[in-house]
């Protein structure tokens, strides 16, 4: 069973232009209520993690999060936008592009573009960022989640 799944999973990397070398695993922890979440980093802020969310348009951080950033100079306002949120109210977020992130150990994507969201809520990582990463495979046994178009780690 094993050998198949990862027969399949190779293939289907390679019918999506990815080569299993170019891929970053990184683990994934479930926490109360089903929800995923990876570790990963903040540039100018430091270690955080994300909640997984591919229903969710943008990479979200809270507004705390913001202030360290752009003290830093590591974001930049780029435009406001009206959106639903997932308890279906209409709301008004920033949008800004935020230096770089990291998603687990190796993944590096810069400039992305983040929705601000009020206080000190999670940080999600949704489509603004996972969509950077294309293909991407999120799985659950054992949980994990591959990226391939990451830039790579500076040295």
């Amino acid at each position: 069973m094993r050998r198949t799944r990862l027969i399949t999973t190779a293939l289907l990397m390679l019918c999506a232009g990815a080569s299993a070398a170019d891929d970053n695993h990184v683990p994934v922890h479930e926490k109360s209520g089903a929800t995923l979440y990876v570790a990963g980093q903040i540039e100018g802020y430091g270690s955080t993690e994300f909640l997984i969310d591919t229903g969710a348009s943008y990479l979200a951080i809270n507004a705390d999060m913001l202030k360290v950033l752009e003290r830093g100079g590591h974001a930049r306002f780029l435009r406001r936008l009206t959106g639903h949120m997932a308890d279906g109210r209409r709301r008004s977020v920033p949008i800004y592009r935020i230096s770089g992130i990291v998603i687990g150990d190796n993944c590096v994507l810069s400039d992305v573009e983040a929705a601000v969201l009020p206080g000190n809520t999670r940080n999600i990582l949704g489509l603004s960022a996972l969509r950077r990463t294309a293909p991407f495979t999120l799985s659950m046994d054992p949980p994990a989640l591959s990226l391939s178009g990451c830039e790579k780690p500076q040295a």
